[in-house]
């Protein structure tokens, strides 16, 4: 009788979620969310990251953070994979803009004319097109490889800039240029993660109305201190652009 009781009054227990890795640069580790685990360095993990929030909501059997800062594709593929295995369940990450630039991108249209900041627009499209396809494909071999039951779920970036709003700041035709980029490298992420069976998450919906010049942020502009949170998410960023994405295809 006691037992009986007892199973009426707490009632089935909460199954776990299945186990998850989180993986990629950056906007997987949270720079600018802020909130950092200490003892994750130079990789500046946010305990107000995306991943973290998905933790927290839905008590994996296992969770690892693997994402860091400046994370390149050949980085997730020679550094981050070690916790991977046949029993992972999830793996999310955001890959791709270090490889095709985008930091440096940034600084050149800070700093720069119009004419220098599209100049390296493009050559960043460019990479993003012709180079950075067969990068995701060697990483994405290399995380099906280590993981072969885990649904993989590739996060986009979302754009910088409100367009056709007064802003101070970067010009017009910097703005334009610099979302068009980021809609070309979404454009090469998505293809390439779907011809690999894997899940692509877009963020541009949910950061709509949200980018810089928006006057509603979630995104930081400059920073001039620490100047690694600069043109990344902020918690709300994390917490209302990611996550919601993140959740809806994660499969739980």
């Amino acid at each position: 009788m006691a037992t009986v009781l007892s199973l009426v009054l707490t009632g089935p227990a909460q199954a776990a979620g299945p186990a998850y890795v989180a993986l990629g640069d950056s906007y997987s580790s949270g720079n600018g969310a802020g909130n950092y685990d200490s003892s994750s360095g130079d990789c500046h993990r946010s305990l107000s990251a995306y991943p973290y929030l998905w933790k927290n909501a839905h008590q994996p059997s296992s969770f690892n953070d693997d994402a860091c800062s400046g994370a390149v594709t050949t980085d997730v593929t020679n550094s981050q994979l070690g916790h991977l295995s046949a029993s992972t369940g999830l793996v999310s990450l955001t890959i791709g803009g270090n490889d095709a630039g985008f930091s440096d991108v940034m600084t050149t249209c800070v700093t720069g004319s119009d004419s220098t900041c599209v100049n390296r627009v493009n050559q960043a499209e460019s990479y993003a097109q012709n180079t950075l396809p067969g990068r995701l494909k060697a990483t994405y071999d290399a995380i099906r490889a280590k993981a072969p039951n885990a649904r993989v779920v590739v996060l986009g970036y979302p754009r910088i800039y409100t367009l056709n709003v007064f802003c101070v700041g970067l010009s017009d035709t910097k703005h334009r240029k610099i979302d068009e980029a980021a809609d070309m490298l979404n454009s090469v992420i998505r293809t390439a993660s779907q011809n690999h069976g894997f899940v692509y998450g877009d963020v541009s919906s949910t950061f709509s109305g949200h980018e810089l010049c928006s006057g509603d942020d979630w995104l930081h502009s400059l920073v001039v201190s620490p100047s690694w949170e600069s043109y990344h998410p902020t918690a709300t960023g994390h917490s209302s652009g990611y996550y919601p994405v993140f959740n809806s295809v994660s499969g739980s």
